[in-house]
């Protein structure tokens, strides 16, 4: 058996050589292993920063919680294993944003991280959810709650009871960077950015202000452009499937342009983008295909996420949000330590946490993690009481 120090002297051998051999044929615009920068220094480890990264991702709770989040329909992994929950999203989503960066010789390990990381902070019930946890928020005091903050705060703050993953700034950036609401043809990378950069970002768009930051990595532009193909096609899949529209409602001249699947759109989209970008310093659409696509994302809205038959329930859900919050901040004012946001939440966090954040803070942050299931159980056990002889 290999002794501490033969195995540390093996794998610091080994690494150079692996990271030699697989970041040799990258691009002149990719980003190197050498240029990762941490928070907080590390002691070195065999795999690469950005494979580190994402290792930390892949093992996080927030990552397993995926499954059991909303994508666009309510429940969807209770109502139909085949409809697309967030954790089917943001595997297409990693999937993607590798093919595109394996053509453009593009650092895959860092794609990969910020592609399984990029939508951590989202809410229970999805951007519903994200609007009503925001309004609550708001509320009390805490500004507004944008998904896509929530996801770097629960690298930063949240994860590992508390202490944070301590992720590279390129991974952190492409999380708090991949703002998939706003239509872009083309992202070119803001390079040079520091940490202030995006804490001055979050302050500002916590403050309601509009502010589009672009990735300072190529591979961060990979993924925020991977982020709308992955989606555009698969929520007209499922909305299919469960009968909100048909393929024929789809504008002829889009399935003519894009295609009318799921397989299809992706095609075109995946195709488009390695040809327009390739060898070059950016990641673009061609006018005509960002031109359709633009159209097929105002087809999404007004015949998928903004219908009626999907938000039946989103008064209730509204509700739930506005209850759960007073509840869980009266339990903590109070010291309720039955309450299940000790229990369940703060009972596992370090000091650090403790102390860094809020009440309305450590609430919004318990009920960011909600899977659906679980906060429906929770909102349920809260409001609906136990019919019983004895305790």
């Amino acid at each position: 058996m290999a002794s501490k120090k033969e195995l540390a002297e093996f794998f610091q051998t080994i690494y150079h050589q692996v990271t030699h051999s697989s970041e040799t044929g990258l691009s002149e615009y990719a980003t190197r292993s050498a240029e990762a920068v941490r928070r907080f220094p590390e002691p070195p480890d065999p795999r690469s920063p950005f494979a580190l990264d994402r290792d930390r991702i892949l093992y996080s709770g927030a990552f397993r919680r995926y499954s059991g989040k909303t994508q666009v329909i309510y429940f969807a992994s209770q109502l139909d294993e085949m409809l697309t929950s967030r954790i089917i999203h943001t595997l297409s989503v990693a999937q993607v944003s590798r093919t595109i960066g394996k053509f453009l010789s593009l650092n895959q390990e860092l794609i990969e991280a910020i592609a399984l990381s990029h939508d951590l902070g989202h809410p229970p019930f999805g951007h519903d959810g994200e609007k009503f946890l925001s309004q609550v928020c708001e509320a009390h005091g805490i500004q507004q709650y944008h998904h896509h903050i929530q996801s770097l705060h629960i690298v930063d703050r949240v994860a590992k009871k508390g202490r944070g993953l301590n992720l590279t700034l390129q991974v952190r950036d492409g999380i708090l960077s991949h703002d998939g609401e706003v239509h872009n043809r083309q992202l070119m990378p803001q390079p040079g950015k520091r940490e202030e950069d995006l804490q001055q970002y979050i302050r500002a768009r916590k403050a309601g202000q509009y502010v589009d930051m672009m990735p300072m990595t190529l591979e961060g532009c990979v993924m925020r452009i991977s982020d709308t193909i992955a989606y555009i096609g698969q929520d007209i899949e499922d909305a299919i499937r469960i009968g909100l529209i048909t393929r024929e409602d789809i504008p002829a001249d889009l399935r003519e342009r894009l295609g009318s699947t799921n397989g299809e759109i992706m095609d075109t989209l995946i195709k488009d983008v390695v040809f327009h970008s390739f060898g070059k310093p950016y990641v673009s659409f061609s006018e005509e295909v960002s031109d359709a696509l633009y159209q097929l994302k105002q087809f999404n809205y007004e015949r998928i996420y903004l219908n009626p038959r999907l938000k039946k329930d989103q008064q209730k859900i509204k509700r739930g949000f506005f209850t759960l919050f007073e509840v869980f901040l009266n339990d903590l004012k109070q010291g309720n330590k039955n309450s299940l946001i000790f229990r369940h939440f703060l009972d596992t966090k370090v000091e650090e946490y403790w102390q860094s954040t809020s009440d309305e803070e450590k609430v919004r942050d318990y009920i960011a993690g909600m899977t659906d299931r679980y906060f429906v159980e929770v909102l349920r056990d809260i409001t609906v009481p136990r019919i019983s002889l004895f305790d």
